[in-house]
């Protein structure tokens, strides 16, 4: 039995052989959880040669458990296929629809790619790519990551966190079940049946979170000094991060999804008990300290967050007839503080068809 510090976690008799496309914190730390419980696991790096270093030495994990494990590393895409009964995506979004092109050839009739975490639906352009190339695929989608990271080399990771309870859903949907059973036998037990992938893709708070918190504290980034972003999540930074996941939440509910606030995704996530975001932020603080917050200017806070999340929220809110001005507001001053368009860096919404979708037309689609 592996245990997290807070509640154990049931290692099944079942192994499976996990096939990671990453080489960041959540894929390394994913590696050490899967290959600790007794799952085979190989590491690709889509990027290059980040993973090369686990071919000769062992990948060690700290923080909540210190042990260490032995990962294998695939060269390229096809041997990650080859080698895989499940296939999990642990990559910032911006990486998502090269390495899904990238896979696309290899993927076999019958496997599953868990996408960690999903945004911007592009779980949905992986199914329906696949669709079309005539593979049958199911596609499962965490709307967060099961465990927060840090990588620290590029054979040491930190994990800090396995969140308690995390949502699942399927493409096609009539395989939710399934899938919610094959992530309980790889990570543990804590998964729920999401309703659908955009619920999914909605349930995920760190664009509101971390969208403000970067535009707001940018002269910080801009500097490289050491911030720890929950005690910078000030009573007025917290209250556009309120505005934002109000408009995320009147978006879900045009779609017929019920989303929680982000209050209670603290409290699913972190065990926190504040009920005011301004609260949580402070009892985060007292608690963990940190984590710091970003000290470079292409976090992913601006080069995920911002087209993938926020962005993605407004181009469903304009399919749904929602206002988001909070929202807007935010991807603005990103945009202008940058020098960069984000609304424009999201390369999902064009293969998805948004801009010529309707409500109904993109539940049937999920």
């Amino acid at each position: 039995m592996f245990t997290n510090g807070d509640a154990p976690v049931t290692v099944v008799a079942k192994r499976y052989h996990v096939g990671i496309a990453g080489a960041g914190a959540i894929a390394l730390a994913s590696a050490a959880w899967l290959r600790q419980a007794g799952h085979g696991v190989t590491v690709w790096s889509p990027g290059g040669r980040g993973a090369d270093a686990l071919r000769t030495r062992p990948l060690e994990a700290g923080g909540i458990q210190s042990f260490s494990v032995k990962v294998e590393v695939a060269d390229d895409a096809a041997g990650l296929c080859a080698a895989s009964d499940v296939l999990l995506l642990a990559l910032p979004v911006n990486g998502h629809r090269r390495v899904m092109d990238a896979l696309l050839p290899f993927l076999r009739d019958g496997q599953t790619v868990i996408v960690s975490s999903m945004a911007s639906l592009s779980s949905l352009y992986l199914h329906e790519a696949a669709a079309r190339a005539g593979r049958r695929i199911t596609v499962a989608s965490f709307g967060t990551t099961v465990l927060t990271a840090r990588r620290e080399s590029g054979t040491q990771v930190r994990v800090m966190t396995r969140r308690k309870a995390v949502g699942v859903s399927a493409l096609p949907g009539s395989r939710v079940k399934e899938a919610v059973a094959l992530c309980t036998a790889l990570f543990g037990d804590g998964f729920f049946p999401d309703g659908s992938a955009l619920a999914s893709a909605l349930a995920n708070v760190n664009p509101q979170s971390h969208g403000p918190l970067a535009v707001f504290n940018w002269t910080r980034i801009e500097r490289a000094e050491n911030w720890p972003q929950y005690h910078c999540m000030t009573p007025g930074v917290s209250r556009v991060i309120e505005a934002l996941d109000r408009e995320r939440r009147a978006v879900a509910a045009a779609f017929g999804i019920e989303l929680g606030p982000i209050e209670a995704h603290f409290a699913r996530s972190f065990g926190t008990a504040s009920e005011k975001l301004e609260d949580i932020a402070a009892e985060l603080h007292a608690k963990r300290g940190g984590p710091p917050g970003p000290t470079q200017v292409d976090t992913r806070y601006v080069t995920e967050d911002m087209p993938y999340g926020l962005a993605f929220v407004e181009a469903l809110g304009t399919i749904a007839g929602v206002p988001t001005p909070a929202t807007r507001t935010i991807v603005d001053a990103a945009s202008l503080v940058n020098g960069i368009d984000f609304r424009r860096e999201n390369d999902l919404l064009e293969p998805l068809g948004l801009a010529n979708e309707t409500v109904a037309g993109l539940l049937e689609r999920l």
